[in-house]
């Protein structure tokens, strides 16, 4: 029987791209993207810079600082002990990488493949968001001028943390994540949303991981899945990855679109402002998307 895994689009099959998109969404909520056009040289300096990066000392990481908690360095805590975060946010707002540098005395090499790597991923991000509304028979934009957020992620594996988690159970609270997993070091773990079961997502070099957040589904009208996913600790050795979140949109409510809505399809949430949903969730502790359901649109 064969090993089950979540799917692989290939971008240069364009005939099919938009449709077998949708279709990944609705199905897992998420999928591994071949042919994407990042440069694979661009990824491999991007890892050596988060690699120089997360070695710096704790009191210059801290320095990534933000007034909000999740928008700046993330320290091991006591869910998460041997996870690290250096977070860049809303990131293509004008200075926000040169900000961010300047924070933690970036190299002017760094600041280059940072800037490089963040603008390459934020025009794929617009290109996969303009697949699904095509997918979707829809027209228009649907990531332009939304704020983003690039993470970049450290475990420190050790012998005594094999078999222990090192990112809890969640969903990604934004609309979608397109994620730089480590080609050497598996760890990532998804949930098949029919079955209940964890599959292994495992790496394949020179790909690029999506996926779909609590925003997605809320967007879609509910068809798209929110995939529940963690990181396991499955060898002692470091594992780095770079995640760019799509979050949701500046200063509008989150809500699906009026032609996602009909009486076959009855709207099931009510509009949400994005922020609040993260404190709300937060503040419920509500990792997996629980939170949604206090914005279900009561049935009649």
């Amino acid at each position: 029987m064969a090993k089950k895994s979540i799917p692989i689009i290939d971008m240069q099959d364009f005939s099919s791209v938009a449709e077998k998109m949708v279709k990944a969404c609705e199905e897992w909520g998420c999928f591994r993207l071949v042919n994407h056009g990042v440069p694979i040289e661009l990824m491999s300096e991007m890892k050596m810079v988060t690699r120089s990066l997360m070695d710096l000392p704790m009191e210059i990481k801290e320095r990534n600082s933000h007034p909000e908690p999740g928008k700046g360095y993330t320290p091991p805590n006591m869910a998460s002990p041997y996870f690290e975060g250096l977070s860049l946010y809303d990131m293509a707002s004008p200075g926000a990488v040169h900000d961010f540098c300047s924070q933690i005395d970036a190299s002017p090499h760094q600041r280059e493949i940072l800037d490089k790597y963040a603008f390459a991923l934020f025009d794929l991000a617009q290109i996969i968001g303009s697949k699904l509304m095509e997918g979707l028979g829809l027209g228009g934009e649907l990531f332009k001028e939304w704020p983003c957020q690039l993470k970049m992620n450290k475990y420190n594996y050790a012998p005594e943390t094999v078999g222990l988690t090192g990112a809890v159970m969640h969903t990604d609270p934004g609309f979608l994540t397109i994620l730089q997993d480590d080609e050497i070091v598996n760890g990532l773990e998804a949930v098949d949303e029919i079955t209940g079961e964890l599959v292994s997502v495992d790496p394949i070099p020179e790909t690029l991981v999506v996926n779909v957040g609590d925003v997605a589904k809320v967007w879609s009208n509910g068809r798209f899945c929110n995939v529940k996913h963690r990181v396991q600790c499955y060898e002692p050795k470091i594992r780095v990855s770079i995640a760019l979140f799509v979050l949701a949109p500046k200063d509008v409510k989150v809500e699906a679109p009026p032609q996602l809505v009909d009486s076959g399809h009855p709207r099931r949430y009510l509009p949400f402002d994005f922020e609040d949903y993260r404190k709300l969730r937060s503040s419920t502790q509500s990792p997996t998307g629980g939170a949604l359901k206090f914005f279900l649109v009561e049935s009649s």
